[in-house]
């Protein structure tokens, strides 16, 4: 079973406590009403068992809600009447109308707020981590901008086995940039901003301990980010079947300090000389 024990990964990320207080909670509720309703089960079979001297007793259903009388009061009131007639019925909702309170309460003042502040926003961080994350089938093609900061542009008809992402090596802003194939690496506490896309099916970008999953869609460039929170080696995966090597895409992000992110950062820098950078591929293809 390895790191994923019966509880939910170590959390590794800033808001990773977020959204598990919100899981502990939603599991502790349901845990509460399970206990309330067994315990009235129980007392229910206990109370109306059949025993000797206790018999079963046919309730009468005549009182039906038509032919209760309703006070003068409210006899204008087409509205009060009905609710008059029903009261009975209504006070065995009050159980079902507390939960969906509870339930509606915890959608507006904790979900709604928490989902927005994760994903409707990126927040605005000095010197943040960029990346680019362009999946295919079957891989990960995590894309660093270079000591410049920016990332280089991408063609499609540039894509070739040599260079997944389709990177424009002719321009400026690619020369320096670092192409890693399911492979990522992040420094701690420090946070990064990336740009999710895909070159063909639906994935879904996931790590577990970071609680970071977004499906990733061809013709959509979905932003997303993280704060890493703990060093160590966390599995990327894909969180969607989408087909049958779905299993390839399974890699390694790896959350460093910033010294060693820096020594690797510059070590994958010292790969790719001017004379290395590939061609145009889709000439060579």
């Amino acid at each position: 079973m390895g790191k994923y024990g019966w509880s939910l990964p170590v959390a590794a990320s800033s808001y990773a406590g977020k959204i598990d207080f919100g899981i502990w909670l939603i599991h502790a509720a349901m845990l509460g009403i399970f206990v309330l309703w067994g315990t009235f089960f129980v007392y229910l079979l206990v109370k109306f068992r059949a025993r000797p001297g206790h018999n079963a007793v046919r309730e009468d259903h005549d009182d039906t809600p038509a032919r209760i009388s309703v006070p003068d009061s409210i006899s204008k009131f087409p509205f009060a009447q009905m609710l008059y007639k029903n009261k009975g019925e209504l006070k065995s909702l009050i159980p079902d109308m507390v939960i969906m309170t509870f339930e509606v309460a915890l959608i507006v003042f904790y979900a709604i707020p928490v989902w927005s502040s994760i994903k409707a926003s990126v927040p605005e961080v000095k010197d943040p981590i960029r990346v680019e994350i362009v999946s295919e089938q079957f891989g990960w093609n995590i894309h660093y901008a270079g000591p410049d900061g920016k990332l280089g542009p991408r063609k499609m008809e540039l894509t070739h086995f040599s260079n997944p992402i389709g990177l424009d090596v002719a321009h400026a802003d690619s020369a320096d940039d670092v192409v890693m194939g399911n492979e990522m690496r992040l420094p701690v506490d420090r946070t990064v901003v990336i740009d999710l896309l895909s070159k063909d099916v639906i994935h879904s970008f996931f790590i577990p301990e970071f609680r970071l999953k977004q499906d990733a869609v061809p013709g959509l460039n979905i932003p997303m980010w993280v704060t890493p929170t703990k060093t160590g080696k966390f599995e990327i995966t894909c969180a969607q079947l989408c087909g049958f090597a779905h299993s390839l895409m399974r890699g390694d992000v790896h959350v460093q300090t910033q010294e060693e992110f820096d020594a690797w950062y510059k070590s994958r820098l010292a790969t790719i000389p001017a004379s290395a950078q590939p061609t145009n591929p889709a000439e060579e293809f």
